[in-house]
């Protein structure tokens, strides 16, 4: 392996460092100049003993030493496009240098860069994140109300669900040319609601498709009584009840009835405390259930109503672990404490 002049001089400075020590030195050597090629530790005996022998260094290859000049060169052009344009592709900058795409890999690495993928977050209007901050606050100081809210939340399942097909794969020699079919003529979907308080998932329940303030307070009052049979009285008489701003959830009649219910005691748009919108980030049912839910649900293709709302219900019971669902429903400390710190905006990062 031929180096340059500039090289062999780096070599033997580090060489005299290292009192001779050709094991340390080749680390030295690395720590000194990771950009460059790394000689093993036999190169930096034989540059001393020519040196010391002959008074030069070992003949230098010229094409070798313009090679790594090139080199050095395109390390610092890949470097500089990433700096000046952190979402560029490795196959951008390996055609507009005219480098093979693993040197591009090789060289960021070198570097310390790494690629990260880009989170999906939901849209705040600047009036948002006065109200979440006062949300986390409260729950901050606050913190044992926790155990004792039951956050809801309603989901649409459709029977295509959602496909990633950047993210779906099939291995094989030859391209199977494979295939996701999308039924766009005979459609149907399940509108279901779900509860989390504490270890405990309650529900599904499954609303009809239109759900309107009439509706919703008829589940209140008739149905969410028997699906909380489970949950301990002592924490039903403490319990809060969180939704959404969603228009049933803010019906007159709604209002009225969470009032009586749970005198002080509800969470959401007109409540004792205030929801704020556009916050799936703060309720378990967003970041976690659903989530696990419908990656059961689509596991594999669903052909009828009732086979898809036989998975949800499948589905719940699978995900109803009270060590899951206890860790899930505590981790929202963590993350109010970091909303506190985005004075109300985007934390998901930061968790």
């Amino acid at each position: 392996m031929s180096f340059s002049y500039e090289e062999y001089a780096d070599m033997h400075f580090v060489y005299g460092f290292c009192n001779g020590n050709t094991t340390a030195a080749v680390e030295e050597y690395r720590l000194r100049y990771p950009r460059r090629r790394i000689p093993d530790r036999r190169v930096f005996t034989r540059v001393h003993q020519h040196l010391r022998e002959k008074g030069s260094f070992p003949c230098v290859n010229r094409h070798a030493e313009r090679q790594v000049q090139r080199n050095v060169e395109d390390d610092d052009h890949i470097i500089d496009m990433v700096q000046r344009s952190p979402r560029t592709s490795t196959r951008r900058i390996s055609a507009r240098l005219r480098i093979p795409r693993m040197r591009v890999w090789q060289t960021l690495f070198a570097d310390g860069l790494y690629p990260y993928h880009i989170q999906r977050v939901q849209h705040l209007e600047p009036a948002d994140m006065c109200s979440r901050l006062d949300l986390c606050r409260w729950i901050n100081s606050n913190p044992r109300v926790i155990r004792n809210v039951l956050f809801t939340d309603e989901a649409h399942f459709t029977r295509d669900g959602v496909n990633n097909t950047r993210n779906s794969h099939l291995w094989g020699r030859d391209n199977p040319h494979g295939t996701i079919e999308s039924n766009y003529q005979h459609r149907f979907s399940v509108n279901v609601w779900c509860g989390v308080i504490g270890d405990q998932l309650i529900g599904p329940y499954i609303f009809p498709q239109r759900l309107t303030g009439a509706i919703y307070a008829n589940f209140l009052r008739d149905e969410l009584p028997a699906l909380l049979e489970n949950v301990p009285l002592q924490t039903r008489l403490q319990m809060y009840y969180q939704h959404d701003g969603a228009p049933p959830h803010f019906s007159q009649v709604v209002r009225q009835y969470l009032d009586h219910k749970f005198q002080n005691r509800w969470i959401g748009r007109g409540g004792t405390q205030n929801w704020p919108p556009r916050s799936p980030d703060l309720n378990p049912l967003d970041y976690h259930v659903w989530g696990y839910m419908k990656a059961m649900v689509y596991e594999q293709k669903v052909n009828t109503r009732e086979e898809l709302v036989h998975r949800i219900l499948s589905a719940a019971r699978s995900i109803n672990n009270a060590a899951v669902l206890r860790k899930v429903t505590s981790s929202l400390v963590t993350r109010v404490r970091k909303g506190i710190q985005a004075d109300g905006g985007h934390f998901e990062q930061l968790v």
